[in-house]
């Protein structure tokens, strides 16, 4: 059935399970080293279990993140390989990113 924006409900999300939860991909940071990390900072008394799988999760997004957008400037010259000048590139193009400029100087 289509609603009226011309969506279907599927894509509306009606079904009442929007809150279901998503299938998790298995981790591909080691926790102890990301637990390693952690301590090591020695800004950081405590870190729980919890925090560490969080913090290595979002360091997975962030790096899928700009290693797509590195692809994507590979791809506008004609590269199939990445390169540093690819992870510059996608460093100055995307804000996002501007925190890093100048720190693979």
């Amino acid at each position: 059935m289509v609603a009226g924006n011309g969506a279907s409900r599927e894509e509306e999300g009606t079904g009442g399970d929007a809150a279901a939860p998503q299938p998790q991909a298995p981790m591909r940071l080691p926790l102890v080293r990301v637990k390693a990390l952690v301590k090591a900072d020695p800004g950081v008394t405590l870190a729980g279990q919890e925090a560490s799988f969080i913090l290595a999760r979002a360091v997975e997004l962030f790096v899928e993140t700009i290693a797509k957008d590195a692809y994507c400037c590979a791809q506008q010259g004609k590269w199939k390989t990445l390169q540093r000048r690819d992870l510059d590139n996608a460093i100055e193009a995307v804000d996002e990113f501007a925190f890093l400029e100048g720190t693979l100087d």
